[in-house]
């Protein structure tokens, strides 16, 4: 990635030089299909982009990666390519206050989900684009001011392939030259432009609303997937959903969408979840569900189309100057993601969700040693890009969820009815959105702000209860921990059994505030059998429990009748075992007494992903193999009682196959593989299948010739992808060999293929044989890192870290690769320390294990 960064200072410089009055684009996109002799495939794009200087200065840079820039224009002047372009950048000298730049280039087509992608359906050889620019990579597309506060209108012309449909930001049609031209857009960010263009399957649908002032505000609506999916597409619910969102954005932020029109696209190979472009939002294609899945999966979608339409707002109107300020959209559409989604839809049990998964990847960003504050030092674009985190997304809507608490909800949102009236269309930083949240709320937003913005780490709650003689509370106090102690506003909830029920009898809420707070009303309650610090998941905060909680968790969990603090529960004993506080063993005890009788689908799937974690991670290496037999037998007698047809059964499916690992078990699944073995109500559709083939790949039970039968049977673009993935998981020397190389040495994979590839090579039943990779990773990442791009760069460093070969050899030659690349790329040293953490994490987690063994 050499000379491809771009520094906040430049940024900053440039800013202040010069603002942009509108982009013209012109793309030839009809070298997709067909045949191609170059090394490279390439599309020609004309690039007109009107500016003027408004500071001091002659000289400035326009951005474009590109194999080769055909002509540079001036302001009539032509400038010969080769002295101005170096391969990122274009050199301008001798602006005058007015300033038109012409670029003719010829852009790459791209492998790995940034720029213009391409895919080519191996189902019927169809060929689809979409571009994914953010942070910066418009400037593969079209020549660019790459940074979010040099913002300007968009006007997209494309021609294409005869038979094609071409979508952007604005709406379209095609003229009689066959050119696809589109509306201007509003004054927006280029990271948010957005051009999809393929032979794809289109629904639409229309949103229309009357306003306060009596207007109608009619919304064309489209939702769009590839040819080979259209068969799943429930393009119904997709519309149901968007239609409840606008709604209650309408309802909450008194400004209408102000973007025309609103089309989603559902795309292959995509690195993300999903992209905010205005009237034109991109989601990963495996939101349409190929076969059936559990409510928490439909959930989870609507939970994204939410968020991305909260953007339109956050994010698309009003835009941060600059990255540090990152957390001023994805926080909002992230809490807005939850908030809108428990008020206007199905998913009454969002906050269940939020904080049993979204709160859960908070918790370990927030703990590794790359934890920052939720305002981050964004330095450059590399820092931008690894700062989609967890700590960006979902501890800054935890953050926010507080701040709700803390301010009033009425407050809140009349703060964010002004923000988005009093900048429109602008760019923002952190002091704009505080000054009006003192308006609006009356608070010192800047002491709240300083706490929970400004300073990183996650603070641990405690609670600690005296009782007198006749078993009243004579005094409940929670202790706070963490290298900086913040005002909490939280409810501490009592709970006691009745009638094999554990449910609250009593609640107070509090400003937790320093080291020990006393939570005066709830003294003189009746002795608990459970003290709940965060009930009802207020703030933001690891929570540890009282021995006599703690004991009444290992028997009674299951018990908690209400869903939300029974999430809790579950994750604070996770919490507690990945800090080596609770023995892998005992969670994955209570998991197997409890998960059975956890009514919530979606925190089944994640207690499920953490049973399997301990064993594979937490636990001591001379108890793990007893203890993914355990989970197995588990998992199959929850299987065999599960109700037939439930969405619970399919999760137990899914779960036995993920951990099944003797001969018994690899002898069912190949039964219900070939129809030798049935149970009541089990629907083994196509994507249960391949679910059930993995572990016999893996433990060489399929062979190449087996995948090969089952991609006979599901050869579409999915179906690729699940073989690539189980032939580079089968447990050979040869078949490791290949899939390393395939990665590491070579770059024809796609992106997608590279995910795939990465995941079949790691697998835990085969620690000793990938264990000789150990050392060629440290070898070899400082030259990926430099030859790819960033997505795969880091898709490739995080995901072949040694981390199975969890020892302290391993641990010492990470130390060692980090003390002798002190000089390294930022982002890459952050990665390895990240992987190293983790690492550490485990060895302290099984030492833990191993002492209760």
């Amino acid at each position: 990635m050499p000379g491809e960064n771009l520094s906040r200072d430049e940024a900053h410089e440039r800013a202040a030089l010069l603002s942009v009055d509108g982009y013209e684009v012109v793309l030839d996109l009809r070298s997709a299909v067909g045949d191609s002799a170059d090394a490279v495939r390439t599309f020609r794009s004309e690039t007109t982009i009107r500016f003027r200087r408004t500071g001091e200065g002659t000289s400035t840079f326009v951005d474009l990666i590109a194999p080769a820039v055909t002509a540079v224009t001036l302001n009539g002047r032509s400038l010969d390519p080769e002295a101005v372009f170096d391969g990122s950048r274009i050199a301008l000298d001798g602006l005058a206050d007015e300033n038109v730049l012409v670029v003719d280039a010829q852009c790459a087509y791209s492998r790995t989900g940034e720029g213009m992608h391409r895919f080519v359906d191996p189902e019927d050889g169809e060929v689809y684009l979409y571009t994914q620019y953010e942070p910066a990579d418009a400037r593969r597309v079209y020549a660019t001011f790459e940074q979010p506060d040099l913002k300007a209108p968009h006007l997209f012309a494309v021609t294409a392939p005869e038979g094609w449909t071409v979508w952007s930001n604005g709406a379209g049609e095609q003229d009689a030259e066959g050119v696809w031209r589109f509306a201007e857009t509003a004054p927006i960010s280029t990271y948010i432009s957005c051009v999809v263009a393929g032979p794809y399957h289109y629904v639409t649908d229309r949103y229309t609303r009357t306003l306060a002032d009596g207007t109608e505000l009619e919304i064309p609506l489209g939702a769009m997937c590839r040819k080979g999916l259209a068969r799943h597409f429930d393009a119904d619910d997709v519309f149901l959903v968007t239609k409840q969102g606008f709604d209650f954005f309408h309802d909450n932020f008194d400004y209408p969408y102000p973007f025309g029109k609103y089309d989603q696209a559902f795309v292959p190979e995509y690195n993300l979840g999903a992209m905010e472009n205005p009237g034109m939002v991109t989601f990963r294609e495996e939101y349409i569900y190929r076969g059936k899945v559990t409510q928490a999966a439909y959930e989870r979608r609507a939970n994204v189309i939410l968020h991305e339409m909260a953007h339109m707002w956050f994010g698309d109107l009003v835009t941060m100057v600059w990255w540090d300020d990152l957390w001023l959209k994805e926080s909002f559409a992230d809490f807005m993601g939850s908030f809108s989604l428990a008020e206007a839809t199905r998913f009454t049990n969002s906050w269940v969700t939020f904080a049993n998964n979204r709160k859960a990847w908070a918790y370990r960003a927030d703990q590794l040693p790359s934890t920052h504050p939720i305002t981050a030092d964004i330095r450059d674009l590399e820092d931008a890009k690894l700062n989609f985190d967890g700590i960006t997304y979902a501890k800054g809507a935890s953050v926010l969820k507080q701040l709700v608490a803390y301010a009033g909800r009425d407050a809140f949102l009349e703060g964010a009815r002004r923000y988005f009236k009093r900048h429109a269309y602008g760019n923002t930083r952190l002091t704009d959105l505080l000054t009006i949240l003192e308006e609006t709320s009356g608070r010192d937003m800047k002491a709240w702000a300083k706490s929970w913005l400004q300073t990183s780490g996650v603070n641990t709650l405690t609670p600690a209860v005296s009782h007198d003689a006749e078993g009243r509370i004579t005094e409940l106090a929670v202790l706070q921990e963490g290298a900086e102690l913040r005002p909490h506003r939280a409810a501490v909830g009592l709970y006691r059994l009745s009638g094999g029920e554990l449910v609250r009898y009593a609640r107070a809420e509090a400003d937790i505030t320093g080291a020990r707070t006393v939570v005066a009303d709830l003294a003189g309650e009746a002795k608990p059998d459970l003290v709940l610090v965060n009930d009802d998941d207020l703030t933001y905060c690891k929570v540890r429990f009282d021995e006599d909680s703690l004991a009444t968790l290992r028997a009674h969990l299951g018990d908690i009748t209400d869903p939300l603090a029974r999430a809790l529960c579950w994750s604070a004993l996770w919490n507690q075992t990945r800090d080596a506080l609770m023995p892998a063993r005992d969670f994955v005890s209570v998991v197997l007494a409890f998960a059975g009788r956890e009514t919530d689908i979606g925190v089944l799937q994640m207690v499920h992903a953490w049973g399997k974690s301990a064993v594979t991670h937490y636990a001591a290496p001379a108890w793990r193999e007893e203890g993914g037999r355990l989970l197995a037998e588990g998992a199959l007698r929850e299987l065999r009682v599960a109700e037939p047809g439930s969405e619970h059964q399919l999760t137990w499916a899914r779960f036995f196959a993920a951990t099944a690992s003797s001969e018994a078990d690899f002898q069912l699944l190949e039964g219900l593989l070939d129809g030798a073995a049935k149970i009541d109500g089990l629907d083994v559709d196509q994507e249960l299948r391949w679910s059930l083939l993995s572990p016999l790949a893996a433990h060489g039970r399929a062979d190449e010739a087996r995948i090969g039968e089952e991609l006979t049977r599901d050869d579409t673009a999915t179906g690729k992808r699940h073989q690539v993935r189980l032939l580079a998981s089968r447990p050979s020397a040869a078949v490791k060999a290949q899939a390393w190389a395939q990665v590491v040495e070579s770059d024809t994979l796609s992106n997608a293929l590279v995910e795939a590839t990465i995941a079949g090579f790691v697998q835990p039943s085969q620690r000793e044989l990938i264990a000789p990779y150990a050392e060629k990773y440290f070898a070899v990442i400082e030259r990926l890192w430099a030859e790819r791009s960033i997505q795969i760069g880091m898709d490739v460093v995080r995901g072949l870290f040694p981390g199975l070969q969890d020892d302290e050899a391993t641990l010492t030659a990470t130390d060692t690769w980090l003390s002798a690349h002190e000089s390294a790329a930022p982002a890459l040293r952050r990665l390895v320390l990240e992987s190293r953490d983790d690492l550490a994490r485990a060895l302290r987690a099984q030492d833990c294990d191993r002492l209760a063994g």
